[in-house]
Parts: structure tokens; sequence; C-alpha cells
């Protein structure tokens, strides 16, 4: 163990004389209560230490110790379901309320182990050796870490409850040394867990609502980006996203986030059903909380902490969805320690090396080939704080350089209860080629064509719409006055949804595709009618309007009688309003 003597102290941040070798990364420990560190600078007789505590009352003299190794957490079956700091220590026990500081021991804990090799056989690295569970109905599998070597198995345990921290397994190497797998290791957070084959994403993350899954998709495997002003709906589109999304694990890493905040979403978690087994939710999700109170440094590190376990959890083969709230917190966080080095600023304070921070965050997004064969993914979601909601800030224009969609929160949409508050108009995907295969498949056919009719439609509104509150909508041309209503059909029908509705509040693939087709329909049906001479308000004031403006409230799921009741009645209705116009015109001809 290697030491040094601090010389000096700023905050999180401190520098001391080593008295041996230290590498950059090891994780250290401070003072007689252990403060965790990380060196982030070395120099000929001086390093610099990055502390994830508080230092209040740490002074020149204190004694640094090195450990030897990369800062690392403890990856196991235990973690799932749980609550943490930024370094993965356990909070939310009830009989100690206080995050105490200083590295500390968990006690291990019991599950039931099955396994599924036999001595003889030989593994390599990723490769499970028996599968786990613990009485929640979420079965996770032990493998074989990265980085131990292959070899044959000489020894496995039987079936039985054993600690996490039990050698289950031992290999026997090429060389004859042996190593010993358990259920939990360690790894170092900064590190990216190797992968055998980086996989292109060609399917969607659905998440059940419509404006984001057919207009803004974001890919399994992809990123995407949120950003937004204060009272936008963040935070809340983050929990309905974890909810209705078709992830196997969920990692919310509350980065920086207000305390209160942060309780209220943990209150929420704990309480919210899992619709896919009627179970919590919580079962198979897990919260890194680190509140906006807690030391500056640590949140930092939260964020590769979150997508570490993310990696642990895609090697199973799982399809794991990160959410980050907020990466405004996590720069900030950058900027304070930059100005603590006395590093020149960049762009509003910001370090000049944000732009590659946040492209290493984001590039450990991916839909892979897993060392043990499998297909696992983790898909990241970052929510942005812009300040004043301003998008040409340096966080947000960073992230839209790395990122695959962005959903643009707007705040006139958010006080008008439009949700979710997407603004179409400031969101963009840029993995809609790749994804159409797929909707061809879901029998969504003309997905990219009606996609662009309605993103077009919509840019249309918002050119009328200004024109309309200075001479008044009735004043229009037909052409612009079809365009407005049809634009509300849109915002209306489709892209608004009713979290409080039991029919609405999320939708399927196949629901959405008809929607979509349905509400298609109808604007081909609106231009034919205007050909023929019939101004738009006659549409809407026929009953198919209201009921396709209320479609996703009132039809179940799964009613696709009700679907194709609404599309004849919509045939029925342009028809008879075309026959009564060329009666009228026949009429008058005469």
């Amino acid at each position: 163990m290697t030491r040094a003597i601090t010389t000096w102290i700023s905050g999180p941040v401190l520098r001391a004389r080593p008295d041996g070798p230290f590498r950059l990364r090891e994780s250290v420990t401070v003072g007689e209560r252990r403060l965790l560190g990380e060196v982030i600078r070395l120099a000929r007789d001086e390093i610099t230490v990055q502390l994830y505590e508080d230092t209040s009352g740490l002074r020149p003299g204190v004694e640094v110790f090195g450990s030897g190794r990369l800062l690392s957490i403890r990856l196991g079956p235990a973690i799932l379901s749980r609550i943490f700091d930024g370094l993965l220590r356990p909070i939310g026990d009830p009989r100690d309320p206080y995050v105490k500081p200083g590295i500390r021991e968990e006690a291990a804990s019991r599950f039931r182990f099955t396994p599924s090799v036999r001595v003889g056989e030989r593994i390599a690295p990723g490769f499970p050796i028996g599968a786990l569970s613990n009485g929640t109905g979420f079965a996770q599998r032990c493998l074989v870490p990265p980085g131990h070597p292959a070899g044959e198995v000489v020894e496995i345990l039987g079936p039985g409850d054993y600690l996490d921290d039990e050698t289950l397994c031992r290999i026997r190497g090429a060389d004859g040394t042996l190593t010993a797998v358990g259920m939990s290791h360690e790894w170092p957070v900064r590190l990216p867990r190797p992968v055998l084959k980086r996989l292109p994403s060609d399917e969607p993350m659905i998440t059940g609502q419509r404006l984001i899954d057919c207009l803004f998709p974001i890919a399994r495997g992809g990123t995407g980006a949120i950003p937004g002003g204060f009272g936008t709906g963040k935070t809340v589109l983050l929990e309905t996203v974890a909810k209705w999304c078709d992830a196997d694990v969920i990692i919310y890493v509350g980065c920086g986030e207000r305390g209160n905040e942060m309780a209220g979403l943990l209150a929420e978690f704990t309480e919210i059903e899992d619709p896919r087994t009627g179970r919590p939710l919580m079962e198979r999700t897990l919260v890194i909380a680190n509140t906006s109170n807690m030391p500056v440094s640590a949140r930092e590190a939260s964020i590769y902490t979150g997508i570490t376990v993310a990696e642990y959890f895609r090697d199973q083969g799982l399809n794991v969805t990160l959410m980050a709230d907020s990466t405004s917190r996590w720069a900030e966080a950058l900027r304070e320690v930059s100005g603590r080095l006395g590093e020149l600023p960049g762009e509003a304070g910001y370090p000049a090396y944000l732009s590659s921070r946040l492209a290493d965050f984001y590039e450990r997004a991916a839909r892979v080939r897993t060392l043990g064969g499998d297909i696992g993914s983790v898909t990241v979601l970052g929510a942005v704080s812009p300040p004043s909601g301003d998008f040409s800030e340096p966080v947000t224009t960073h992230t839209k350089r790395y990122v695959g969609c962005l959903w643009g929160l707007d705040a006139k949409r958010a006080q008008a209860r439009f949700y979710p508050a997407i603004h179409p108009l400031q969101s963009y995907s840029l993995v809609v080629g790749q994804l159409a295969r797929w909707w061809h498949t879901t029998g969504c056919t003309r997905w990219q064509e009606l996609r662009r009719r309605f993103l077009t439609l919509l840019e249309e509104e918002a050119h009328l719409e200004r024109m309309a509150r200075i001479i008044g909508r009735d004043a229009m041309p037909p052409r612009q006055r079809l365009v407005l209503l049809c634009a509300q059909l849109i915002n209306q029908g489709f892209l608004r949804q009713m979290a409080f509705s039991e029919n609405d509040r999320y939708a399927t693939p196949e629901r959405q595709a008809v929607m979509m087709r349905l509400i298609g329909g109808f604007i081909e049906q609106a231009e034919r009618l205007l050909e023929a001479g019939i101004p738009p308000e006659i549409l809407e004031e026929e009953p198919i309007f209201r009921r396709l403006s209320r479609m996703g409230e009132e039809i179940p799921e799964g009613d696709w009688d009700a679907f194709a009741a609404l599309d004849r009645e919509l045939a029925t209705t342009a028809r008879r309003l075309l026959d009564a116009a060329r009666e009228a015109g026949s009429a008058e001809a005469t």
C-alpha cells in the first residue's frame, strides 16, 4: 500500500506528496475516516486527488493511502431493486437515515444458485456458470467476469442458497493457475466492459408514447437527450418511460437533482406496479441517488457508475435502459472541479474537455453480442436542464452531437397541459431509416410516409398560427384552414396522451399503427372533399372528427373492431358529403 501526505486542499480536490508509486485513476482513501478518492493528475513529486465525500475537517498532513487498483464498484445480484449513492454504496435504510462518510463493508446477501456447467467443461470469460434468484421473480445469471482466463472447470457447487461473496466455481487456466468465480466481482467504473461485437440498432425501444415511438423513435441500444427548462416535465417523462418501455432492467441516475424532488421520485418508484408482471417495478429497477447537497465530485462519478451497472446487466443478455437526470448537473460538477484545478475554462466556464466526456459516456450505449454469445443492449436517455430553456447553451449543443434522437420539451406545451410536452419542431430522430423495416413488419407499411406527412402539417401549422391570430381563422383561404384542422387532429387525437386514462396511457405499436393510418385516411379524405368545394368546417362538424380526436381514450387496447368501425364511418361520411356536394352542384347547374 503506497502512501502520500496532503500538502494542499480546496473543496473536493487535494494535493499530496507521495512516498511511493501511484497510478492515474487509482482509488485512494484519505484520513482516519477513509474518505474515498481518485487520483486525477500525476506530477513528478505530487499527486492530485478528487474526493467523493465531504472534506470538512481535512488539513495538510493528512495521510493518503493508495489501493493499487482503479476506482471500482462491486457488481453482483444484490444491487438490483435497491438505492445507492454515486459510488454504489447503499442508502435508504430506515435504521440508518444518514449517509455516513468513508468506505464501509456491506453484509452479504443470500441467493439461490443453480449451476449450468459441470466439472471438466471448458469455459471462457462472459460465459454463465449458473442461474441466480432471490424469490422476486426476476432471474439473473452468474457469469465468469471479463478479464478472467479461460480454462477448465475443476470445482462447481451444487444447487443451494449461498452468500454473494462465496466462491461458487474454480477454473484451472492453461498455465495451471486456479481462478475463483463467485456471484460478485469488482469492475472499474471508467473502463467499458468488453463485448464480442457491436450490432446495428435496427429495432426501436418501445415506450408506449405515440409522439415518441411514431415521430421520434429511439433505437434499442441507442442514445437520446431530453432538454427542457424548469417545469416542462423531464422527470415525469422519464418515470413514464421507465414504467412502460420494453426494457428488462431500469437504471435511474439522479445526478445533482434537488433532494425533495429525488425523495418524491423514490417514493413513487417504490409504489409503481410493473405493468408486465403485476409485481413492484422496483424489483427490476436500480436507483442511484446523488442529490445536489451531496459532494459535487461524487455527482461526476455517478454517471459512470450507472453505465457500468448497465453494462453488467447487458452482459447477462438483458435489455437495459439507463436514465440520467440530469447531465447538466453532471457538467456543473465538471466545471467546479476544473475550477479547483485551475484549468483554463471554455465556453460558459465549462472545461474544454466537456465534449469528449459527453462522448465517452454516450458511446457506451450499444446493442451488442456479449462475450457469452447472447444479445443485450444499453439504451441511454440523458435529461438536460438548460438555463432558461436555452437550447444553444454548451451542454445541450455538445449533447446533440452524440445522441441519435432529441425530445425537446416546450414550456408552452407543458403549461397548456399537453403531455408529453415534446415540441415536434424542436425534436428529431436520426435512426428513422434504420427502423422503417421494423415498422413494416409490424403492419404499418406507410410509417415513413405518414410520419413525414404529420411533421409537414405541423410545420405548416406553425407558420399559419400567427396569421390566424392576426386576421382570424375564418378569413384564411380554405387550403390553409384545412392545414390547421388536420394539424389540430394530429395534436389532439394522436400526439397528446392522457396519463390518467386506462386506455390512453400506453399504446402498443400495433395500436399506434392503426391510429396513424386512420388519421392519415382522414387527411386524404379531407383533401378530396376540399377539391370538391367542401370547406373544412363541414367535416369538422361531423361526429367522425370528434371520434377520431378521442379514439385514444375511448377505444381500449385490442378492440380492433372499433377501429375498423371508425374507418368505415370515415369512408361513409366522406362519401355522403361528396354525394351532397354533387347534388348541390347539379341543382345549381339546372
